[in-house]
């Protein structure tokens, strides 16, 4: 049996102050030397550390990233193979700081996958960042190869996030948490005859992949997965660092590497595990280019599936769009061995909610739940103050904002107002499984 332990700090504050430091519920930040942290990597030219709060009217553009602040008290990297040496993930102790996010901002240039948050007003709702404390890395690189292209890497920024989400947890190293997660993953063919009795469960994962050139997509232990064929994984790997997100996909599609700590379809399954399924773990998929690639994976998921005497299975995707083919031919596929297949994901049906909702539609794929229209336009008041640039929302090719419409005109107003699709919301579908949104019948 592998087990993970999850040790919570909860946060009611992050304030500067002259030592960091983690007491009595307030994250205090040293900003000089956490400033001098970050910019140990040369590549990070010009820097603004912010904090943000719910309920403060700051708007947060073009969001890259975002981590929750851990660190392992056995001194392993948070994440091997990214901030740290290779080792092996989903055992063991590590402490995370609840209730707060490390955002990784440009200062100026945004890219197809960023994405916009607000701390107040309507905007807050459409995405958990709104709730939650943001320390923000505001940043700037030396990056300009890719200065003035839509697909960015956002490799200096991004990886700053995560570096210093490690350098903040430090400061609960030592201290005893407030509570503590458990999950016990017990190796498959050593279950009991009880558990064994129930429907076996396996959750599929799609994370972003599709990029062949290397460092746009979502890394597995430091490994880019576009050379990755599904595999089968422990849970608690994803839960512990394992998978980091990456920088391609539009953002109210993306799973930001917070989501991959948090992942709640996996704590929903841990929670009904033994209960009323036996939760048999992850298969770790990927999105793929050609038909070819597609179908490869569709095929190894089944037989992994099928050979761990899987009843049920969860597909989720990270995306919409080509990847839509990948999340429909892995749920036919496993249909086709037995296996009863719920798919989780957005969809696009166009501003008017008119247009088919997935690019590939199946009669096996007939229990599917969405999180969210990408096309779906919100209207947002202007801010008090904005962290990063707000007029990359309209520049620099964010899904979801625009520099001109005949008919709309720039999803940046001079007022400072926004228009724009909810493909540019942060991770606002939540497909990991955070979402709030409900479906409304007519």
């Amino acid at each position: 049996m592998k087990r993970l332990e999850i040790g919570n700090f909860h946060v009611k504050d992050v304030v500067f102050g002259e030592v960091t430091k983690f007491e009595n519920g307030i994250l205090t930040i040293n900003k000089e030397e956490a400033e001098a942290f970050i910019k140990e990597d040369a590549h990070i030219t010009k820097l603004e550390l912010k904090i943000a709060r719910p309920g403060e009217r700051i708007r947060i553009v073009p969001v890259k990233e975002a981590v929750e602040p851990r660190v392992r008290l056995d001194g392993r990297a948070v994440f091997p193979g990214v901030t740290g040496e290779l080792a092996p993930t989903g055992e063991g102790r590590v402490h995370a700081l609840k209730g707060v996010s490390v955002l990784g901002v440009g200062m100026h240039m945004g890219s197809f996958g960023d994405g916009l948050i607000d701390m107040f007003g309507e905007g807050q709702k459409y995405t958990i960042f709104g709730e939650l404390i943001n320390i923000c890395i505001i940043a700037d690189t030396d990056e300009d190869f890719e200065r003035f292209e839509q697909q960015k890497k956002n490799k200096a920024i991004r990886w700053a996030t995560h570096k210093f989400a490690e350098y903040l947890g430090k400061t609960v190293l030592e201290q005893e948490p407030e509570e503590v997660e458990t999950f016990d993953f017990e190796a498959v063919t050593k279950r009991s005859a009880e558990l064994n009795e129930l429907p076996g469960v396996v959750l599929v994962m799609q994370p972003q992949s599709q990029m062949e050139e290397m460092g746009y997509n979502d890394l597995l232990y430091g490994w880019d997965l576009n050379h990755f064929v599904p595999t089968f994984m422990n849970p608690n790997e994803v839960l512990d660092g394992a998978i980091i997100s990456g920088s391609f996909m539009p953002s109210s599609s993306k799973w930001a590497t917070y989501d991959m700590q948090n992942f709640p379809t996996i704590k929903e399954l841990y929670n009904a595990h033994g209960k009323t399924i036996n939760f048999l773990g992850v298969i770790m998929s990927n999105l793929n280019v050609s038909l070819e690639q597609k179908e490869r994976s569709a095929i190894f998921v089944a037989n992994i599936a099928k050979a761990l005497g899987a009843d049920g299975a969860i597909v989720t995707e990270e995306g919409y769009g080509n990847p839509d083919t990948d999340y429909i031919r892995c749920i036919v596929a496993l249909e086709d061995v037995g296996v009863k297949v719920v798919g989780i994901s957005n969809e696009c049906t166009g501003r008017d909610g008119a247009s088919q909702p997935l690019v590939v539609l199946d009669e096996k794929a007939n229990a599917l739940v969405s999180t969210g229209n990408v096309s779906q336009m919100i209207e947002l008041e202007p801010a008090d103050e904005v962290y990063g640039e707000l007029m990359a929302l309209a520049r620099d090719g964010l899904s979801g904002g625009w520099a001109d419409d005949e008919i709309l005109g720039s999803s940046v107003r001079e007022d400072g107002s926004v228009i724009m699709e909810n493909n540019a919301m942060f991770c606002g579908d939540a497909i990991a499984g955070w979402s709030v949104k409900t479906m409304k019948e007519f």
